[in-house]
């Protein structure tokens, strides 16, 4: 182990090691049906395009019905992407829901949809290219491999099983632990009784890595923005402008770790 790799690497998992987009569209197109009773049941042939694009600024799943109906709407891509969060709450005012009710709905379909089709459910995440071979090589290792992700930890587990990546449930760190991820990576540090600065962290969300760089206590962990995954052009350039975040791109990322710094 050497100062040019981790001994703890912790990964997010959608966005970073696997692509859900496709998930993300039917399960969001189920709820805005359910929810808004459309005349047609039928997505607009750009719309599902239109919805990977502007994916970045989603922060909570409840959301993705709501990027459906502002794109129904013809409210303009730029638009969306500079005021989301003005966006989202006037659709909920202006049609009097909740966001609750809306999660719940979306929930609720994919549960069914899970109980249903779990194969057909899970063969429409696809894994980025050289990611699981890299974590396979990992776990190898003597790096330790955890995930920490906002998806449920079972979910993860199936979907590594399918690539033959074995890992076990107590390296995966999913919704089910209902914290922030920067507590996670605390615990991580604390349990392998590690300096802050072995840590190393990739994420495809700038927000998750600024709230890490807030915790003093964490100020050495490595922290890298995965430039392939759900984040946008002026995202990926303040993290370049930050010196504490290294941004990393996907052939980067299946090299040897002395390659990411």
């Amino acid at each position: 182990m050497t100062a040019n790799s981790p001994k703890i690497l912790a990964l997010d998992f959608d966005g970073v090691i696997c692509d859900g987009l496709i998930e993300y569209f039917e399960v969001a197109w189920r709820a805005y049906c359910q929810i808004w009773s459309p005349a047609n049941d039928t997505p607009p042939d750009d719309l599902a395009l239109r919805f990977y694009r502007l994916r970045p600024v989603i922060e909570t799943g409840w959301e993705m019905p709501v990027l459906i109906k502002a794109l129904i709407d013809d409210i303009p891509e730029d638009k969306i992407l500079q005021e989301w969060g003005n966006i989202t709450p006037h659709i909920l005012s202006t049609d009097k829901l909740q966001s609750k009710e809306i999660a719940i709905k979306l929930d609720s379909l994919r549960d069914e949809w899970i109980a249903t089709d779990l194969d057909g459910w899970l063969s429409l995440h696809k894994f980025y290219p050289g990611v699981v071979e890299k974590l396979k090589v990992t776990i190898d290792s003597e790096v330790k491999l955890y995930i920490v992700t906002t998806k449920e930890g079972r979910f993860v587990q199936q979907l590594l099983q399918r690539e033959g990546v074995n890992l076990p449930p107590t390296a995966i760190f999913g919704k089910e632990v209902k914290r922030p991820k920067y507590e996670t990576l605390r615990e991580l540090i604390t349990g392998a009784d590690i300096q802050p600065g072995n840590l190393w962290f990739i994420e495809d969300r700038l927000k998750t890595l600024e709230l890490v760089q807030q915790q003093t206590d964490l100020k050495d962990v490595k922290l890298f923005l995965g430039d392939w995954g759900y984040n946008t052009q002026p995202e990926r350039k303040a993290a370049q402008d930050n010196p504490r975040i290294k941004l990393l791109s996907l052939s980067q990322f299946a090299k040897d770790f002395s390659g990411w710094l």
